[in-house]
């Protein structure tokens, strides 16, 4: 389900649909029924082979399992809406707002230069991002210095560097100490600009076209 104009009207659709489940399993109507059978089973009972004591205690208890059990359904079936709702909620306000994610894709800044960020697994001294092109040319390396362990972010001004599409730009990270390289995992940034959810799960659409889980988001900004 994408969400924009028409989530409330799905949400409301769910919550007919709810109610009209509730109806046939509602536990308190299902009691009432079992009630309603019991006494016509004791008014139309053999007067000389009348229902066992146990028998009926065996009854109850099972009608008290099955109500016991449809309360629990509908706590769940409740939980499951207003998680749902939750959900939906989330999901818009997080439209056009810009995420972390695993990715080695260059986000735009507003004055045009290309940014991105990478996470570090231990601090390095020497830290390089090569720019390429999709096919993998090499269209320009940044020298950063030494990196420390974590989130690291760089800036890439390439206008004088590559006049072609921006967004077919990849870029990797070579981290060393010395001659052992640095385990790195390369960040790309990009706007929210759509969300969905489906068997429970938030996924965000990304101005670049990736869909990607809320739950894989690193960073909100």
């Amino acid at each position: 389900m994408i969400y924009g104009a028409g989530s409330v009207a799905s949400t409301a659709d769910i919550n007919n649909k709810t109610a009209t489940s509730n109806s046939t399993t509602d536990p308190a109507a299902a009691q009432d029924r079992f009630l309603k059978l019991l006494v016509a089973q004791l008014n139309n009972q053999d007067p000389m082979n009348p229902m066992d004591n146990a028998e009926m205690t065996s009854q109850m208890a099972q009608i008290n399992t099955v109500t016991g059990i449809q309360q629990l359904n509908q706590t769940m079936a409740s939980m499951s809406s207003q998680f749902t709702a939750m959900q939906v909620l989330q999901g818009t306000s997080m439209i056009g707002r810009t995420v972390l994610t695993e990715g080695n894709t260059l986000g735009v800044a507003a004055d045009g230069t290309h940014t991105a960020a990478f996470d570090l697994e231990n601090q390095a001294a020497s830290v390089k991002i090569q720019i390429t092109t999709a096919s993998g040319e090499l269209v320009d390396t940044i020298d950063l210095g030494a990196g420390a362990a974590g989130r690291n972010y760089f800036t890439w001004d390439g206008k004088d560097k590559y006049s072609g599409d921006a967004s077919q730009l990849r870029y990797s990270v070579v981290a060393t100490n010395g001659t052992t390289a640095v385990a790195s995992t390369p960040l790309a940034p990009h706007a929210v600009i759509a969300t969905s959810s489906a068997n429970g799960s938030l996924s965000l659409e990304l101005d670049n076209g990736d869909s990607v889980a809320y739950s894989g988001v690193k960073a909100v900004y």
